[in-house]
């Protein structure tokens, strides 16, 4: 697994295995992300099948689906209702890590500076730029 943090209540990540939840677990992550939708690439686990599993163990668990270079404001409001009553930290993850970086990006406009979220990504090693405007 690659878990990169973005802050202290939200890490991102590429695509997981049903075998990484327990160490997911591990890393003290109470809440599951999966901005991925089902099908985007051969092999792809099915996020039903992940949630199941994830539920079991005890995590919290969302599908905020978001297809390839479409991720926006639909998905960081969804996101933020649902993490107003989840356990954190929260784990996110899609085939790169690169749509729920956009989505926490979109969801942190009010509470972060333009440069913090830029700091934040680019830190994860994701480019937010051509989303954020630095200030």
């Amino acid at each position: 697994m690659d878990i990169r943090r973005l802050s202290d209540e939200f890490s991102v990540s590429p695509q997981i295995a049903i075998t990484d939840l327990p160490a997911i677990w591990e890393a003290g992550f109470r809440t599951i992300i999966c901005n991925r939708p089902d099908n985007e690439d051969a092999g792809q686990p099915d996020v039903a099948d992940i949630k199941a599993a994830a539920r079991e163990i005890g995590f919290e668990f969302a599908h905020i689906s978001a297809d390839s270079g479409k991720a926006g404001m639909p998905q960081a409001i969804e996101t933020r209702r649902f993490l107003a009553d989840a356990p954190k930290p929260v784990f996110a993850y899609c085939r790169s890590g690169t749509r729920c970086t956009v989505i926490w990006s979109l969801m942190m406009i009010p509470e972060l500076e333009a440069n913090d979220i830029l700091t934040a990504t680019a830190a994860a090693g994701y480019d937010m730029s051509p989303l954020i405007a630095a200030e």
